[in-house]
């Protein structure tokens, strides 16, 4: 087979697939358009986010039999289309969930011990106890929504640290486990103390957190997101931040972000709701890297492989 590399990821992927008898060549510079032009000479493209793999591109994979992404969704392809035309395609969440959720938890942490203020404070020469006094983990309900690999991950981790409950919400019926007991979506919003987010991007859940759904819950809640950023209404969730319907934040995604932050906000101003964000001492960004740590690179070039092998090697 004849595979397209458009993305650089770790070396063992190449090195495997030489190693299958694959031929293969990297391209990670030319445009969408130059690699339109002669993908319909590979069996096998090999992507993270660079562009958008749409029906148009698929037109002119003639001969293509896989697509492998190094990530854990495959929302940047028209996976309906791929599907249709037999094109066999593999995303690799299983190798990425670790850090994903030990970053969820390391946002969450830091969010209830105010962490990232109490820092900034002392290194201006601050000494605020009393101000900087954090809430605990212990006791409160913890409310998951999505609950695949990423957020059975996020409740695995919570173990030991003495939570009344976690539950999860899921469009999909039994997918509770021994960490955390599936609910509807009333009883996530009668009980939930802290939400976190583990959905793919998709028509149902872009928006889904909105000034409505906030408002349903009975408890003021902190968020974790770092599953899609446009899953949240920023200006919605700012609202509830003046509020204090929410109580803090940690977004390692936002609604704003492109195919890749390097190309964030170019030559535009930032948006008014992230601007507050940037501002607030309750709220922990990070640069969609929840799932970027130096050992998700290696599980997931590995996991890719191994699906692609287990598909067309005997």
């Amino acid at each position: 087979m004849k595979v397209l590399h458009v993305d650089r990821n770790h070396p063992l992927i190449i090195e495997q697939f030489n190693a299958m008898g694959f031929v293969n060549d990297e391209d990670y510079v030319s445009t969408k358009k130059a690699i339109e032009e002669k993908i319909g000479d590979y069996d096998g493209l090999i992507i993270r986010s660079r562009f958008t793999i749409d029906a148009s591109f698929l037109d002119k994979a003639k001969h293509l039999k896989f697509i492998g992404r190094l990530g854990a969704g495959l929302e940047n392809i028209d996976t309906r289309y791929a599907k249709s035309l037999g094109i066999f395609l593999a995303a690799a969440p299983e190798g990425n969930r670790n850090a994903v959720g030990e970053h969820a938890l390391g946002m969450l942490l830091s969010l209830l011990n105010k962490l990232n203020k109490a820092d900034a404070e002392v290194r201006n020469g601050k000494w605020d106890r009393e101000g900087n006094r954090g809430v605990e983990l212990e006791g409160k309900v913890v409310g998951i929504v999505g609950y695949g690999n990423m957020g059975k991950s996020f409740a695995k981790k919570l173990k030991g640290f003495d939570v009344e409950e976690v539950i999860c919400y899921d469009i999909i019926g039994g997918v509770e486990d021994e960490n955390a007991r599936q609910v509807g979506i009333m009883e996530l919003h009668q009980r939930t103390d802290v939400l976190s987010l583990h959905v793919p991007q998709t028509d149902a859940t872009i928006g889904m957190v909105n000034t409505e759904f906030l408002s349903k819950f009975h408890n003021d809640i902190w968020i974790i997101n770092t599953a899609r950023g446009k899953c949240i209404n920023t200006a919605d969730l700012v609202g509830a931040l003046k509020s204090g319907k929410v109580l803090g934040a940690g977004l390692d995604v936002l609604e704003y972000e492109k195919s890749s932050f390097e190309n964030m906000f170019a030559g535009k101003g930032l948006p008014e709701a992230f601007e507050y964000l940037t501002h607030a001492e309750n709220v922990i960004l990070s640069p969609h890297v929840a799932g970027w740590t130096v050992e998700s690179k290696i599980k997931l070039a590995q996991t890719v492989v191994d699906k692609i092998k287990n598909k067309f090697v005997a």
